[in-house]
């Protein structure tokens, strides 16, 4: 069995003294002082390893069941998500006008992590809904946000997105799902979609499905494509639930892993559904969820990987295996702990770093969408969007790298089932695949992002590296070990910019061919930065007299591994980058 301690501590650290919640100026940031926060992210812990860690295995083993058109949660999930609702954690960051908590949505990132963490697939239930109640809140009108909003906030009402088809995964021009237009105003919705996460379930009184389809007179492609609200059940006009509506579960999809959330098929047969948003401008409105689903499967990658990090280190402490070549530091016992071996430790190192640096992009992540949206700032706006799909790319692609270490730690106890860290490793595959696998979050990158507005958005970046590296110039502490690997790793991001300009143009396979090298060179860079504001954090600690002497030079000793072994990786994505199209397009399709 499993185990999670919810790192309050490390979040508290990024919170108040890498982004300094407290004096950003931000509307609702002035509440965020520390007691509060602590508070907030103490109780979110506790609801984490004492409510959700226990069904995760339950989940895992026991997973979901359709039985007479009815999809049955596993064994406690019911009784959790009651709890998860009573004590308000679904409507953490939501808007206080339909019962939300009104809280910045870098808190809501914090409590999600541990709810990931504790049980990825059962916070996916609320974590859904979060993206729908956002779709509503931003394109709906007035009726369907009184309408709809207030059940979801408390999820007595639960949320889905239904984008992908049989025969259309990504490429959703070729969808089929057809919407006619009835007397009324509504529509009726035909067609069936697939991969649907939490698409049906015991959990909540009612589904409100978003759905993409294709309505009379909207031409081919994405252009054609609108967005509805298709309750499971129909609403009636006083609010109350009337008759359930024309969609069912043809059934649940076997999964590698989240098995405790019904991945559902879909059907919809003439089913009853609202138009959101403007009519034939149905991405506009899922691009609304699907960016805030991004950033969410971003932080799944790796808080899942937390959980199984979390247990290596306990394992590697536990485990007697061989001696220390430096002579036996348990001398009474058969053997030394794991964790005293060099190759252990590179490989609990490497956990960490990342770790540790993607919990601080992503919270500098979801501070930019509060800057976004609290103070209308079109610059944070741009930088998220650029950011994003390194966020959910880079952060998902190292998370299931670092699970896969993480269970490897326990050697071959780590393949057998009982030990739990299989389940660990299947939750975060997925993660590199939903909400647009990997490949397209690199070409929406380098094919989209970089040239968006000009570039200034890229170009705002490489300017913040710049102030941070001349502000601290006169820093010796960091100057070696931090400052100079950042410049360096900087350039190399800069230099792979170039690139693309002078060849992108005349050759697009040349920038596309390397568009999974840049996101990934991106990443680094975007930990770089993270672990030199860490660093100055902890420096400065250290230098005002801390009588925490320990957290600090941890953090700074942590840091000084991500920059010396794993921020170097830049040259090597660099040099795939500048060797073009060629070796990756040398051979003909019948070659392969």
């Amino acid at each position: 069995m499993t185990s999670y301690t919810a790192p309050t501590k490390d979040m508290q650290f990024v919170l108040h003294e890498v982004l300094k919640v407290t004096e950003t100026g931000l509307p609702g940031y002035e509440e965020l002082e520390r007691d509060f926060t602590e508070a907030v992210l103490e109780a979110a812990g506790k609801v984490a390893s004492e409510v959700l860690a226990p069904l995760n295995a339950v989940g895992d083993t026991k997973g979901c069941v359709l039985e007479n058109g009815v999809v049955h949660t596993p064994e406690g999930f019911d009784t959790a998500f009651a709890a998860m609702k009573e004590g308000g954690w679904t409507a953490l960051d939501l808007d206080p006008e339909y019962g939300g908590q009104g809280m910045p949505y870098v808190m809501g990132t914090a409590v999600g992590e541990m709810f990931v963490s504790a049980n990825m697939a059962f916070n996916m239930y609320q974590g859904l809904t979060h993206g729908a109640y956002s779709a509503i809140h931003v394109h709906g009108t007035e009726d369907q946000k009184r309408t709809y909003l207030p059940k979801m906030v408390s999820c007595d009402w639960t949320g889905t997105m239904n984008l992908t088809e049989p025969h259309a995964g990504t490429d959703l021009g070729m969808l089929r799902t057809k919407a006619e237009p009835q007397d009324d105003g509504s529509y009726k919705i035909t067609g069936q979609k697939i991969f649907i996460s939490a698409g049906d379930h015991d959990l909540a009184e009612n589904i409100i499905h978003l759905v993409l389809a294709k309505a009379p007179g909207g031409g081919e492609g994405t252009k054609g494509i609108s967005l509805f609200i298709v309750p499971k059940v129909l609403v009636k006009e006083d609010g109350t639930l009337g008759a359930r509506n024309a969609v069912t579960v043809g059934h649940i999809e076997e999964k590698m892993g989240i098995h405790g959330n019904a991945t559902c098929v879909m059907n919809y047969d003439g089913a009853t559904g609202y138009l959101l948003g403007d009519l034939h401008k149905g991405m506009r409105a899922m691009f609304t969820m699907m960016n805030e689903a991004r950033l969410g499967v971003g932080l799944q990658g790796y808080a899942v990987a937390v959980g199984a990090y979390q247990n290596a280190v306990a394992y590697a402490k536990e485990r007697l295996q061989g001696r220390a070549v430096t002579g036996a530091e348990n001398p009474s016992g058969p053997a030394d702990p794991l964790i005293v071996h060099p190759d252990i430790r590179r490989t609990l190192m490497d956990q960490k770093s990342f770790l540790e640096g993607a919990r601080a992009f992503t919270l500098w992540g979801a501070h930019l969408i509060d800057r976004s949206h609290r103070a209308n700032d079109a610059d944070a706006e741009g930088l998220i969007s650029l950011l994003t799909p390194v966020l959910k790319g880079f952060l998902t692609d190292k998370g299931f790298e670092t699970a896969v270490n993480a269970q490897q730690v326990y050697g071959g106890h780590g393949y057998i089932e009982e030990s739990g860290m299989s389940q660990f490793v299947r939750d975060a595959r997925i993660t590199m695949i939903y909400e647009g696998a990997n490949g397209i979050q690199a070409l929406d990158l380098v094919g989209r992002k970089l040239a968006q507005d000009g570039g200034k958005h890229v170009m705002a970046f490489f300017d913040m590296v710049k102030t941070f590296l001349k502000e601290n110039e006169g820093n010796e502490a960091l100057k070696e070990s931090f400052l100079d690997p950042l410049k360096a790793a900087s350039k190399d991001l800069q230099a792979a910019g170039m690139f693309f300009m002078e060849k992108g143009m005349k050759n697009p396979n040349a920038a596309l061919s390397g568009s999974y090298d840049f996101m990934h060179l991106f990443g680094h860079v975007c930990l770089g930065l993270m672990w030199a504001r860490m660093a100055r954090a902890a420096d400065a600690a250290l230098q005002g007299g801390t009588t925490d002497k320990a957290f600090y030079e941890t953090k700074i000793a942590t840091g000084r591994y991500y920059m010396a072994r794993q921020l170097p990786m830049t040259a090597t994505h660099l040099a795939r980058i500048i060797s073009g199209a060629a070796p990756v397009m040398a051979l003909s399709a019948d070659q392969f």
